[in-house]
Order: structure tokens, then sequence, then C-alpha cells
């Protein structure tokens, strides 16, 4: 078996003696987590990659660290990142989706042609479009032999309108997809800023030893609290500067323009400022949000192409 995992910075982190977690340094723009859960029966696998290499490169760590085969998985949300991967997964495993998350990825445009937003335009390589056989709307358990994972929508539009986290109770691991970010700047475009807030308690009401956010580093109990704090922060910044441009009516770029970053100006991806203040307008009545329009600006904000390392 190939070793992928050196040449893309995937780290299979274990973090008790069932589960593990996919971590891909830096984080950003299209690098996300993933995780690993070992049943008797089989595995479990939170969430795939964007990319042909990426994945296969997170698919045979877990065969080097994991007893089994995949037998499960699910997508956290229906970006990119966390599941254009999924044909690469056995063709006999159940996968599980949000039904809003596999109406996304069913019209999602992306996967077959990226606009040049990215530098380098991301090649995803050899994987096709594979949509959850199994969908649910609030909830969803899986018993996997040893252990339970339960399939949890926050029921209301957050990162997107159909975010899953996966919750394993008897080993006190969540993974929150991209409810939350660590150490970089989250993105709340295609969801609602203010639902994204209200997820924030409801993470924290699993009462989790261990979080695997969506991309960044895992996040331990001691440390939940302060990134949830930042979260809030952010998102209350957002919507001031949203509300102040309403009021100086002026678009969402030119309010990104002349907004101070502050304590966010060391975050990666801060040009996703552009996107959540189109987000942040439209949850305000003022327009709606064009996906590759919202993009385009963070590139105009950012002063060029976003940086990738697919």
């Amino acid at each position: 078996m190939t070793d992928n995992s050196s040449r893309f910075s995937g780290r299979l982190q274990q973090l008790t003696d069932r589960v593990w977690a996919w971590v891909q340094p830096d984080g950003t723009w299209w690098l996300n987590n993933a995780g690993v859960v070992a049943g008797d029966d089989g595995i479990f696998v939170v969430d795939t990659c964007a990319t042909e290499p990426r994945t296969t490169a997170f698919l045979d760590a877990v065969a080097d660290a994991v007893d089994g085969s995949v037998r499960w998985a699910v997508n956290t949300h229906a970006h990119g990142d966390h599941c254009y991967g999924n044909s690469l997964l056995p063709e006999d495993a159940t996968l599980f989706g949000q039904e809003l998350m596999c109406e996304q990825l069913r019209t999602d445009p992306i996967i077959d042609g990226c606009p040049p937003l990215w530098q380098p335009v991301p090649d995803w390589g050899a994987v096709t479009r594979r949509v959850p056989t199994v969908s649910f709307i609030d909830e969803q358990t899986v018993e996997i032999g040893c252990a339970t994972v339960e399939l949890r929508h926050p029921g209301h539009p957050a990162h997107t309108t159909g975010d899953t986290v996966a919750w394993i109770p008897s080993e006190g691991v969540l993974f929150s997809g991209d409810l939350l970010f660590h150490g970089l700047t989250p993105l709340v475009f295609m969801g609602s800023v203010d639902g994204a807030n209200r997820s924030l308690d409801w993470i924290a009401s699993f009462g989790a030893t261990q979080v695997v956010p969506g991309h960044g580093p895992v996040i331990s109990a001691a440390e939940l609290a302060e990134v949830i704090a930042q979260h809030r922060a952010y998102y209350e910044f957002v919507r001031g500067v949203a509300a102040d441009g309403i009021r100086r009516g002026v678009d969402p770029l030119t309010a990104a323009r002349a907004a101070d970053l502050g304590e966010f100006a060391t975050w990666a991806d801060a040009e996703r400022l552009v996107p959540n203040l189109h987000r942040a307008y439209a949850d305000a009545g003022v327009g709606e949000v064009d996906v590759v329009a919202a993009l385009s600006e963070a590139v105009t904000w950012a002063g060029g192409p976003m940086e990738t390392h697919v």
C-alpha cells in the first residue's frame, strides 16, 4: 500500500481506542478533517476529502491502522472537501446524509468544473459524484456492533442548510463538521450567520471530551469554551459590519473593504468575510446570495485567487 499520508501532510490521530481523526494541515480551502470509528462489525467513516489523492491517502491510513472494512460513512455537509471522495469508498458501504445535504451534492456544479477562483484550480482526480443513499431529516442512529454513532442535524441552517454532526457517546467524541473551525476563519455563506451562532450552544451541550472540527486541530474539552467564544465574537463582528454596510447603503464588498479585522486578522482565509457578509445581508432581507459571485468578490478583496494545496 502506498504511503500517501506524508506526501499530503495528513495525519491519522488516535483519540480513543476506537476513534481516529484525519487532520489535514493547515485546514484552509479544500483541506478538511475526516474521521474513523472502529466497530465490531466494520468501520464507520466521517467524511471523505476533496480529491482522489487526498481521499486515497486517508483511506490508506485507515486500512493500515484499523482492522476491518469500511461499511458505513456519513457526509457532514455537501461542500466538496468533505464529500467529493465518496466514490472511492467501497461500493457496498452505506452512505448517510441529511436530506438537504443530499440534494445539494446532487446539484453541485463545482465537481464538474471548478471556476478559477482558487490557484491552482483544484484537480479532483478520478472521482465521480456519489450522493448518500440513506437520507434523514433530524437524526439517524447507526449501530456498529460495539458503539453507537448518532447523526444529528441542528434543526436550522448554520454552516449550510444540511449540516450533520456525528456523536459517539461511548467515546465522548463529537465530529462537528464545519459548524466549528479551529484557528481559521469560519464560513457560513451557504447557511446562516445567526443559525451558525445558535448551533454553538447545541455543540457545547453534547459534553464532548474531544471535538473534531471541520478544519484545524482537534479541540479538547478544556479548549472548547474558548473556541466557541471566538466563533461568537466573529459572528458578532460579521453582523456588525453588515449592519453598518446596510445602513450606509453599500454592498458587501465595499463594507468588507472598510472593515477592521482586528483580532481576526491573523486567522487564515480572512477573505471569507466577503461571502459571509453576503449571507448576513441576505439574512437581513437585502439581496440574495449568488455563490460564485460572492466567492469572486472574495478574490477581489484578497487581491487575487485564493491559494490551494490540493
